[in-house]
Order: C-alpha cells, then structure tokens, then sequence
C-alpha cells in the first residue's frame, strides 16, 4: 500500500471517532471511568470469526451504552458505520503469528486484529489515558485536543507561508508564459512547491479531522488558502506535459503526488515525469505553455473553447499573437466572443506585464 492510500484510510478512520461524534464521546467516557477498552468497529465474516464468549447485544450504539459495557473485561464489536454495538466482553483470538511491536495484551490483540481483518481498532489504555488507533498496517496514537489544536495552528502558519510562495512563483511564471521565456527549471519549480502546499494541506486535514467539531475554523481557513491550488496544478501539467509522454495529466498528478519530500527536492526527477530528459541545466531547455492555465483565468471562457483553441494555435504564443478574425475561425467561438477574448487576452498581458507584483488576480 502507498502513503497515499495510508493518509486516506487514516483520514477516514480519524473521521469515524472525532470529537463530536458519539464513539468520541463514549471514548471520553471510557478514558474518563479510567477502564481502558478494546473497540472493534467491524462485522465482516472476517472479523466475527475471531470473536468468541461474550455477549451478544445487537442494540442500537450510545455514549452511556458503550461506557457501561466497557467496564467488562472483554472487547467490543461495532458495526462498521459503528450505529450498532454488536458484541460485549468478548475475546478476539487473531493469528498468533501476526507479527506485533507491541507488548501489553490489550495492545497485541489490537494491533494483530487490524493487520489481519483490515478493520479499525481502537485500543484505551487503562493506565495512560492512551487512545490508539490501528487499521491495516498503520497505528496512530491520538492526542490531547489542545496539543492537536497547536500543532494544527503551527501547520497552517507553514501552509500560509508556503502558499504565499506559491503565489510569487505563479504570478512569475504568468509574466514568463507571456513573454514567451518559460524554462524547465520554471515549470519544475512550481510543480515542486505546489505539491509541497498539497502534502502540507493534509498534515493540516490530518488535524482537522482529529479535532472534529473544534477543527470548523480552521478548515474554512485550510479551504481558503488551497482554492485553485489543485486546478492550477492540472493546469500547469497540462500545458507542459512532453508530448511524447503516455501518461495522461492524472496519471502525472498521481506520480508527483507520490513523491516522498527528499524526491521532490530533485527537480529533474520532476521533469522526468512530466516526460523531458534534460542532459545538462534545466534552464536551458524552454518549452512553451499550451495555454490552458492563463486561459482558464480568463472569466466566463468555457473548457471546450479553450481545447479548440490550443488545438488550432498549438501554444499560448500563437494563440496571443491571433487575431479576431482567426479567433473567430475556431470551433464555439464567433465573432462576438473572438473580439471578447482577444480584448480580455490584451488585457490580462497588460496587467501582468505593467502592474507590480503584489496586484495578482485575473481579469
């Protein structure tokens, strides 16, 4: 399994008890009675082959339900949207010969349920007020809110910070792509710190998710800060993706995604992706932008109309040096909308080539 569908699974299971849920908040009555627990949220044939004794309770799930019978020894099995409490004081018995790096009892039989059923478990440690969580191979241990809340707060400052990079490199590589001096390095560049801003977004999300019902605020902030982020990334891909490669621009997204930190800091590595093979200083090969990205920011042009127009014109160069009457020629357009794009497109390159930096936004 990849990172990336790790972080899913994690997001998911993060979602199924934050604060604000009831499994949460029986959780919180479980840590509070000092018990300890051993949840199961699973009914898979799977899962219920390695229950045995206990109780059979088959009610609907609450709080005080779930607290009470945490005071059994025993484990207990949820549904798997967890709406039902299935099993009380039961003993799970999974592969003995599941490897664990765990050492107490509660803890092994947790870690070896999850690997083998593929099932979320939570395990409450009755000593340490210690809420862990395993799904798969991953395990999680969940912390105070207000330790969540500040590492979350100090997450979101780096997204600010990176993403007020971006935005820099973006309003750079607009005046470049306009005047035609576009370079590998460029491309690669903006590719690197926006998927550096995406794989921030989700150590926040991670965060978000964790605090539940506390987390609002700073979701609306995280939904803020990452509008466009993704669109301009397919954007970018798209307008520079080799020719020659096979890949479609989601399967190149998929493979940048991927990344680990220490690749992304190679930038050739990049442009392999994207489909170059570079043999010496990425400055020194120039590709030019189809023009889906600067065409997009153009308001109220519709997509089928921006593909008929690079179809025609090849790159953004040709299609900015067009006139009205050749606009006119494509496919969706007239001559109405022709001498409308032609004005905002003269427009757009005023402003980005004659205003300051700080003055972003489209026309």
């Amino acid at each position: 399994m990849n990172n990336k569908n790790q972080e899913e699974l994690l997001l998911d299971c993060l979602k199924k008890i934050a604060p604000g849920t009831d499994i949460r908040l029986g959780i919180e009555y479980i840590l509070q009675g000092k018990t300890g627990g051993l949840i199961v949220l699973g009914d898979s044939e799977e899962v219920l082959k390695l229950v045995n004794g206990g109780f059979y309770i088959g009610c609907s799930f609450s709080p005080s339900k779930f607290y009470e019978l945490a005071k059994m020894d025993g484990a207990i099995v949820l549904s798997s949207n967890g709406r039902r409490i299935l099993y009380a004081n039961t003993h799970l018995f999974p592969n003995p010969d599941i490897k664990t790096t765990e050492t107490g009892t509660r803890h092994r039989t947790a870690e070896r349920v999850a690997k083998q059923t593929n099932t979320l478990v939570i395990s409450i440690s009755q000593k340490r007020d210690v809420i862990t969580i395993y799904k798969g191979g991953i395990k999680y241990m969940l912390e105070e809110p207000r330790v969540i809340l500040s590492k979350a707060n100090q997450a979101l400052q780096t997204l600010e910070k990176y993403k007020e990079g971006l935005d820099d490199l973006s309003f750079n590589l607009t005046i470049r792509e306009l005047e035609d001096l576009v370079t590998l390095f460029d491309v690669c560049i903006i590719l690197q710190k926006s998927s550096i801003v995406q794989k921030t977004e989700k150590e926040v999300k991670k965060y978000i998710y964790e605090l539940g019902a506390d987390g609002r605020l700073l979701s609306m902030q995280t939904e803020e800060l990452m509008a466009n982020i993704l669109g301009d990334f397919m954007n970018i891909i798209n307008d520079y993706r080799h020719s020659g490669n096979k890949l479609e621009a989601d399967g190149i997204r998929e493979k940048l995604c991927n990344l680990s930190a220490d690749e992304l800091l190679e930038l050739s590595r990049i442009a392999n992706i994207l489909g170059y093979k570079p043999e010496g200083n990425l400055k020194e090969t120039n590709p030019h932008p189809r023009g889906y990205r600067i065409l997009s920011d153009v308001r109220r042009l519709p997509n089928s109309v921006i593909v008929n127009l690079i179809n025609k014109f090849g790159n953004l160069k040709g299609i900015l040096d067009a006139s009205v009457d050749e606009l006119s020629e494509v496919t969706g357009m007239g001559k109405v909308r022709a001498r409308l794009i032609y004005d905002r497109l003269k427009k757009y390159s005023e402003y980005y080539l004659y205003n300051e930096p700080y003055n972003r936004g489209g026309i």
